[in-house]
């Protein structure tokens, strides 16, 4: 986000959205976890997926598309596999749900694989892995979205923004940590740019018509992850999401979403599929072994040469630095969010 915007105390953002969720009839337990979600991608820069997104889901609240105290299930179907309903309520409670239920499996069972059905938008798929990772198991998550991305060569959207997140424990440091859309770019960051009146960067978004475009007010649909030449790469990870989100849980495919913007639709649960994997380490070549390893592996990347001015950098890296930074000088908020919060 740009510089300039205005910067606020985590504990103040905290306070401010947990107040509007409350407001909107959110329970206790579903409204701390979509604020734990949600400042997790202010603080560590994915201000796309952060408090920004507060109003929406209070509105979505209000409207009765998401249930405002859901009673979440769970269905142990093997081993290592279970799924969780999330009864139509905030996304970010049933996929922490599913982290947990995954841990619990994988401790037994080496592996956890955790599909979630009946859920709603989840923000950061990153938050889940890092749930994981933070005590002491690789994690995988993912979800698939509604159209907003041309296949490669495609004329008009297909598949989501559908998200890949990995995390993994390292020994005296942060988690390793990739969350990454499958798409050029995030739906959201479209948005957050509107709200900035900041242009895109090229080769990210197109008019209805598929021509390119960096106004944010004009993008209608993005490119997949590797743009115009390499477009198919992304096209075919997000396939892999909605394979893992959808296919496997049972749920809704990327084209039959309600939108989650734009709709006069407020009231209608949207049928959102997640999916979670655990590993812990312990029952492959153990926790300690694995610990040394990544530990020697992110040494030798990150003292890997680089080019004359350049700098190296694991997944994970500029997230903690970012991290950082907005704990010692403040979280930058939109302005269209900084009303709405009353900052």
């Amino acid at each position: 986000m740009e510089s300039e915007a205005p910067r606020f105390a985590e504990s103040l953002l905290v306070e401010r959205v947990e107040t509007r969720l409350a407001e909107a009839g959110a329970s206790v337990a579903s409204r701390t976890a979509a604020t734990r979600a949600m400042l997790h991608a202010s603080l560590v820069g994915v201000d796309s997926h952060g408090v920004r997104l507060t109003g929406h889901y209070c509105r979505m609240l209000g409207g009765g598309r998401l249930s405002k105290d859901p009673q979440l299930g769970v269905d142990k179907r093997g081993a290592g596999s279970a799924m969780v309903d999330g009864d139509d309520g905030l996304g970010h409670y049933a996929a922490y749900k599913a982290v947990e239920v995954g841990m619990e499996l994988a401790r037994e069972a080496g592996v956890g694989a955790v599909g979630i059905r009946n859920s709603s938008h989840l923000g950061a798929a990153g938050a889940y892995a890092l749930a994981g990772a933070e005590q002491g198991f690789i994690a995988f998550a993912t979800t698939n979205t509604d159209s907003m991305v041309a296949l490669f060569d495609g004329a008009q959207k297909f598949h989501g923004t559908n998200p890949l997140a990995f995390a993994a424990p390292v020994p005296g440091s942060r988690p390793w940590l990739l969350d990454m859309a499958t798409s050029s770019i995030p739906l959201n960051r479209v948005l957050l740019h509107r709200s900035l009146d900041k242009a895109l960067p090229s080769g990210v978004a197109a008019t209805p018509d598929g021509e390119m475009t960096t106004d944010p007010h004009e993008a209608d649909m993005l490119l997949p992850l590797g743009g115009t030449d390499y477009g198919y790469k992304g096209a075919a990870l997000a396939g892999v999401a909605t394979l893992f989100s959808a296919l496997l849980t049972g749920t809704t495919l990327d084209p039959d979403f309600i939108p989650m913007y734009g709709g006069d639709d407020i009231s209608t649960p949207r049928n959102m599929g997640h999916f979670v994997l655990v590993i812990d380490p312990d029952k492959f070549a153990g926790r300690a072994a694995f610990g040394a390893a990544i530990t020697t592996y992110l040494t030798a990347l990150r003292g890997s040469p680089v080019r004359a001015g350049g700098r190296v950098m694991a997944p994970g890296d500029r997230e903690w630095e970012e991290l950082d930074r907005r704990r010692a000088h403040g979280i930058p908020v939109d302005p269209d969010t900084v009303r709405y919060l009353g900052l």
